[in-house]
């Protein structure tokens, strides 16, 4: 398995993904609904927040689907016992999806990796980005400078020892 995207959903795709396409200096075609943008192997994807709204139909299915699969595997002849179950195998609701929390936006940092970090700062700050620590050498060696995107999402820019 590989990472092929991370997106970012937002009600301004547009804004947002035109602000990645300056950041990693790549064309791109912009709409309000759906862009990707290509990053090195993967991609960062931006769509809007009703193509990703979690709605009570859908957990209502999920639920169906996980009692039929259930009433499935108790019929089964080498069906396990229900305390031999995996940790995770809970109630269908034990677990709701988090919800949207306005301005939360520290629970995740795209990092892109470049051949000198301080060569990219004076361009990157032409952005108009809010900074969070400028060109830093980071403990374990690796240079790098966090920035909030427009959304308020972190971004980390780095490089590698020895690579400027």
């Amino acid at each position: 398995m590989e990472l092929q995207q991370c997106r970012i959903v937002t009600d301004d795709v547009a804004g947002l993904a035109g602000f990645y396409a300056r950041l990693l200096g790549v064309p791109t075609a912009l709409n309000e609904y759906y862009i990707e943008i290509q990053a090195g192997p993967a991609s960062v994807g931006f769509s809007r927040r009703r193509f990703s709204e979690y709605r009570e139909t859908d957990a209502q299915a999920a639920d169906a689907q996980a009692a039929d699969a259930q009433a499935a595997d108790a019929q089964a002849p080498d069906a396990q016992a229900p305390d031999a179950q995996a940790p995770d195998a809970q109630a269908p609701d034990a677990q709701a999806p988090d919800a949207h929390v306005p301005g939360g936006r520290d629970e995740i940092i795209l990092d892109f990796v470049t051949d000198d970090v301080d060569a990219e700062y004076p361009r990157i700050a032409a952005l108009g980005v809010d900074w969070v620590m400028p060109p830093t050498t980071q403990p374990w060696g690796n240079r790098s400078m966090i920035f909030r995107d427009p959304a308020g999402n972190l971004v980390n820019v780095f490089s590698r020892p020895g690579t400027a």
